[in-house]
């Protein structure tokens, strides 16, 4: 992942708004270590931290079009860039990147071509002609971005709220799917998939069909110049996504430059079962798989670094964000600078826990759509900031617009988990690469239960992290907390340690604003918590607080808050499997 940064119209074109600029741009380089790029133009400006990934030897930015009227900042990869190149034989191309596409789709279409684009992408474009502006943002939001104004009529737009945080008067992040432009000066949608109004779909399930969507959504994320790999937890999203990568990286560019051995890491507290469900599937699969252990302790100690990576103080978001975030680092320091993970598909498919509870179809169906528009502000945030801390770029082919688009016309009465009929969650993901000739993965994990990833773990983090914040947060300030946080006030004091961190970095209102708050358990939307009474009373987001359905789940006798001191290292003693994301590179 790259990190941009752009001001526009700021009405100050002099050399210490320059400096400024490039000291804010700064705060992006944990994103793009490789190089930076600044354009001046008038009053505009245009920064970029590079990660290099397709063409590092000449795709530095900002990228132009041929007469270098049209200048382009962009974080993502347009996986669809050669089919593209193609549609434009009179046009001249200056470099290998992928995104160069984009200056000449602009010249080519005009601001309709957003929708032409195939990836993940953050972009800034300015017509120097007119001294006009877009700004796009991928379908999802799986890259990052946000958009603020200052008091001098500017408009800002950055990878992350460090970069406009401190300048603007009021910031918000940029929602996916919408294109900004400076003639309208509004935000307008230009992602409009047949499930967004949520209205039920109705096409029969038929297995090879998903299944080829979701191999031909990872092959085309094979698209590398540098070194990368799998996250693999030994859980089924990851798992496959790593099958699939495996089966068909021969004969890619990618194996022809680095091996067609992949490579596999995962992350787990030391001696947890998660180590050894993903060394099960790594070893099934043929994987180069090395391991990272952390302590509790380990994670207590970075929560302060994830946090201001992560800008958000959303309980799961941190608990799952500081596994990934220690697994990163070591990733980088193994020299990987791009991965593939399984984020996405509990929400394609209701693989929560809580979707057992989903009284019909049609309530299951608009709980995942409801899911999916929300991605950006949960693990789209987690595996994008997580990684990109540490200059790693995170590519999600759950996320893919067309296997998306199949996934979703489904009719939902497929997915609805039946366990009397042998349907457990994501059972027509399971059932679709259920093949008995050339199998994708062992049974027992093909048909595991889900686990989430901050549980997945090791049940001991979350339970140390309460224990934890349970040490700095008293029971009087927890009395106070509707006075000190009246947004999103902190129900649990674990929220409340969270968010004392995360104002103490951005401590602006628009900052606590882009949070998103309410009641959720096992990571529901607030609306789900209506399809169980008992769940109203057991307020957790982990996947644990789905009372009768998940296998470790709370006792609902016990506080679920641990409380005490905090040893320095919390064995896992749970005797069951759990898994967990991953990754690993051969030393």
């Amino acid at each position: 992942m790259c990190g941009i940064l752009a001001v526009l119209g700021c009405s100050d074109d002099s050399q210490a708004k320059r400096v400024r600029v490039l000291e804010l741009s700064r705060r992006l380089k944990h994103r793009g270590p490789d190089w930076s790029g600044l354009y001046h133009h008038g009053d505009f400006y245009l920064a970029h931290q590079r990660l290099a990934i397709v063409d590092p030897a000449s795709g530095d930015q900002p990228l132009f079009s041929e007469d270098k009227k049209i200048v382009v900042t962009i974080n993502g990869e347009i996986y669809n860039h050669e089919e593209l190149r193609k549609r434009m034989p009179n046009h001249k191309f200056r470099t290998g990147s992928d995104c160069e596409v984009i200056a000449h789709l602009y010249e080519e279409y005009g601001e309709e071509f957003v929708d032409m684009l195939d990836g993940m992408f953050s972009f800034v474009l300015l017509d120097t002609r007119s001294n006009t502006f877009i700004a796009a943002r991928d379908a999802i939001g799986i890259t990052s971005l946000y958009i603020g104004w200052g008091l001098d009529g500017s408009v800002w737009i950055s990878s992350e709220l460090k970069g406009l945080n401190d300048d603007c008067e009021h910031f918000e992040t940029f929602p996916p799917g919408h294109i900004y432009s400076s003639r309208e000066s509004v935000l307008r949608r230009w992602y409009n998939p047949p499930w967004f109004s949520e209205t039920v779909p109705s096409i029969p399930y038929d297995p090879l069909v998903l299944r080829h969507a979701l191999e031909n959504a990872v092959i085309k994320r094979l698209m590398t110049d540098v070194p990368f790999g799998v996250l693999l937890s030994g859980g089924l999203d990851s798992s496959l996504v790593a099958s699939i990568t495996a089966r068909h990286l021969s004969g890619t560019k990618a194996a022809k430059q680095w091996g067609s051995q992949l490579h596999s890491f995962c992350v787990g507290l030391e001696n947890s079962p998660d180590l050894k469900a993903a060394r099960e599937v790594a070893d099934f699969l043929g994987t180069v798989h090395h391991e990272f252990h952390f302590t509790v302790q380990d994670g207590i100690d970075a929560i302060e670094d994830v946090i201001y990576h992560i800008e958000t103080y959303d309980v799961t978001t941190v608990r799952a964000s500081t596994p990934m975030f220690l697994m990163s680092r070591k990733i980088k320091s193994l020299g990987v600078k791009m991965v593939i993970s399984g984020e996405g598909s509990d929400e394609v498919f209701g693989g929560y826990l809580y979707f057992h509870k989903a009284p019909n179809k049609e309530e299951f169906h608009r709980e995942t759509c409801r899911k999916i528009k929300a991605l950006h502000q949960y693990d789209c945030l987690r595996a994008n900031k997580a990684t990109s801390a540490w200059g790693v770029e995170g590519r999600v082919p759950f996320l893919d617009k067309e296997f998306i688009n199949v996934a979703m016309s489904i009719d939902p009465e497929w997915k609805m988990i039946k366990p009397e009929e042998g349907r457990i969650e994501k059972w027509i993901l399971r059932r679709a690469f259920d093949d008995e000739e050339r199998p994708y993965l062992p049974k027992h994990i093909l048909y595991r239960q889900k686990e989430q990833f901050s549980d997945g773990v090791g049940y001991s983090w979350i339970d140390g992290l309460k224990a934890h914040a349970a040490q700095h947060v008293t029971d009087k300030m927890m009395l106070n907390a509707a006075h000190i946080f009246p947004h999103n006030t902190p129900t649990s004091k674990e929220a409340y340690y969270y968010r004392m961190i995360f104002e103490r970095f951005f401590p602006q209102n628009s900052a606590r604003l882009s949070v998103p708050g309410g009641a959720s358990v096992a990571c529901s939307t607030a609306k789900a918590i209506e399809w169980d009474a008992s769940w109203s009373d057991n307020l957790d987001p982990s996947g644990r607080a789905a009372l009768g359905v998940h296998l470790s789940a709370y006792d609902p006798q016990l506080p679920p808050v641990a409380t005490g001191t905090l040893a320095t290292e919390i064995k896992d003693t749970v005797s069951r499997m759990i898994p967990v994301p991953g990754f690993a590179i051969q030393t």
